[in-house]
């Protein structure tokens, strides 16, 4: 579908579409990144303490997580040595800044629905050695299309399925209307902290020629709702990468009912 051509503001485009995936292949492959995860322990699967696969012990206390560490565990805190314990709230930086480390890998405090996880991401990873990029439809224009956020009154939450089998809330905060081929579509949309929307959706390649799902986040919207829909910029969802995420399917109409053979369709298989 894609074709040549000399408008200087379609290579432009090309060429800054180019520019995102070579940077969004390299964040994937990056120390920390998405690949790098080696699992996902929930504490209230181990009611001691003691995960095996991880250093130190972890107990849920509420609001918080108690780390206790001695030295034989390695584990540091804020660039210290750990020996004894410390108090803990879910990590909101990035991975390679989270507050505990033992021997290069990312201890990660998660939360979710009020449960406590640990995330161990490690640099040597099978799955960061085994990567051979993202297969991704190079840019076309025809699917970068204008559409219009409509917030709703209040925000809403659904329960979806997530990638590990567990339901969860999802938050939905309006609808995202746009023309695909000369056919109106829509998703439910929800609204990051900076503006930017977020989509969780899957099309007619869905589980063929693309992963079984993938995330959207179109800018933030103009004050009058106007936004613009780029499917070029389709991402993997990070359950794509690994299976200790806990990424949520598409909610109800949020599955389009045409072909998307546009953007991040799976991993290059190698």
């Amino acid at each position: 579908m894609s074709t040549d051509s000399t408008d200087p503001q379609d290579r432009q485009d090309r060429q800054d579409w180019e520019h995102w995936h070579e940077q969004r292949t390299a964040a994937v492959s990056s120390s920390y990144g998405p690949l790098s995860l080696t699992g996902t322990y929930w504490l209230s699967d181990y009611p001691e303490g003691r995960i095996p696969a991880v250093p130190g012990r972890w107990r849920d206390e509420g609001d918080e997580v108690v780390l206790t560490a001695g030295a034989e565990d390695a584990v540091t805190v804020d660039g210290k040595p750990l020996i004894g314990s410390v108090r803990l709230t879910a990590d909101h930086t990035p991975i390679h800044e989270s507050r505990a480390e033992s021997a290069g890998r990312r201890l990660v405090v998660l939360r979710r629905e009020g449960l406590w996880a640990v995330r161990d991401f490690d640099p040597e990873s099978p799955a960061r050695r085994a990567f051979r990029g993202i297969e991704a439809t190079p840019y076309d224009a025809s699917w970068a299309v204008p559409g219009t956020f409509r917030a709703y009154e209040e925000s809403r939450s659904v329960r979806v399925e997530n990638a590990d089998g567990k339901e969860r809330g999802l938050g939905l905060a309006g609808v995202l209307s746009f023309e695909l081929r000369g056919v109106e579509h829509t998703l439910r949309v929800a609204v990051e902290d900076d503006g930017t929307l977020w989509a969780v959706f899957a099309d007619a390649t869905s589980g063929r020629d693309s992963y079984r799902f993938r995330f959207l986040r179109p800018a933030a919207p103009a004050e009058d709702g106007s936004v613009t829909v780029d499917f070029n910029r389709a991402l993997l969802p990070p359950c794509a990468f690994v299976d200790h995420f806990i990424c949520p399917f598409p909610p109800p109409g949020n599955t389009l009912d045409t072909a998307v053979p546009a953007g991040e369709r799976r991993l290059m298989e190698g």
